[in-house]
């Protein structure tokens, strides 16, 4: 059986500025989900399932979905606010999406093969497919991680969130802390908290960029994890719950191994409006390079 990619596209784009999901930065209009699934199908995925928002759906369905829905199995779940284990709800005053953990979850009655998790605005490149496609094939009941080097994963315009990572010697996950304001500071790496406490970095540091392997039976997983989420924070109106986070405490907690597969591939993503001119000149550098064809899917 292939396994499936999962691609999480129900962000709010807030600070992009726009529904940046679909906006291309190809030359024949392509995305980066259009990438990203160019470079799944040609790895051995054989599957698509998005999350998205319903108010994005019809849009959504149209720009994006409709392209591959005659070439590959398609299907599209749904993060909403009240989609909540039992007996919680969603408190008042709270609009804000409950993060990537809660995102995967809304997966759970649909997949039950291998997958991989990405965010549907990141550029991975194709080594990094092939990697997870080769670990998801291979049986194991292990999850696996795609790390990248932070310093190639930051922006000129603004701060962003990663997931700081340290393995061992036989590249097994070890811990993963979630930083959320992490930022250029001269020609070294800062991250500021919510407390103005700085945190200083080397920019070498192996990162998550949410390519994550699962076997279908993490769902149990993150299951219980985001329900003793919601109760130590659920009543914040801003808090979100990190799929870096989760698998972190899982792996502390003994009830999951992590294979961190690092990959010299380019990473690049849209995190700002101001990101897209790079991105769109690192996709013509690569196709100039015969990494990728003029038009995607001719």
């Amino acid at each position: 059986m292939k396994p499936t990619l999962l691609i999480l596209a129900a962000g709010m784009g807030s600070r992009y500025g726009g529904l940046k999901q679909i906006d291309s930065v190809g030359p024949a209009g392509e995305t980066i989900i259009d990438y990203s699934i160019y470079d799944a199908v040609r790895a051995g995925f054989g599957r698509l399932v998005f999350v998205i928002r319903r108010d994005i759906e019809t849009q959504f369905r149209e720009m994006i979905g409709a392209r591959y829905e005659k070439h590959l199995p398609v299907d599209y779940v749904f993060q909403e606010l009240d989609r909540l284990p039992p007996g919680f709800s969603v408190p008042a005053g709270r609009v804000k999406p409950w993060g990537t953990t809660h995102a995967i979850l809304m997966a759970a009655d649909t997949i039950h093969e291998p997958f991989a998790a990405i965010n549907a605005d990141d550029f991975y490149g194709p080594q990094a497919y092939r990697l997870l496609a080769q670990h998801l094939a291979s049986g194991t009941a292990d999850a696996a991680m795609v790390g990248f080097t932070l310093r190639n994963t930051l922006s000129d315009h603004g701060s962003v969130a990663r997931g700081i990572c340290r393995a061992d010697d036989q590249a097994w996950l070890q811990t993963v802390v979630e930083l959320t304001k992490i930022e250029r500071d001269g020609a070294g790496v800062r991250n500021l908290d919510g407390a103005g406490q700085i945190t200083r970095l080397t920019g070498d540091e192996v990162v998550s960029m949410n390519f994550w392997g699962f076997p279908p039976e993490v769902f149990v997983l993150l299951r219980a994890r985001f329900g003793e989420f919601l109760k130590a924070r659920g009543q914040l109106p801003a808090s979100e719950c990190y799929i870096p986070s989760t698998v972190g405490e899982l792996v502390a907690a003994g009830q999951m191994r992590v294979k961190v597969l690092a990959t010299g591939d380019s990473w690049f993503g849209v995190t700002y409006r101001e990101d897209r001119p790079r991105v769109v000149e690192s996709i013509q550098k690569l196709i100039a390079n015969g990494a990728y064809p003029g038009q995607l899917w001719s």
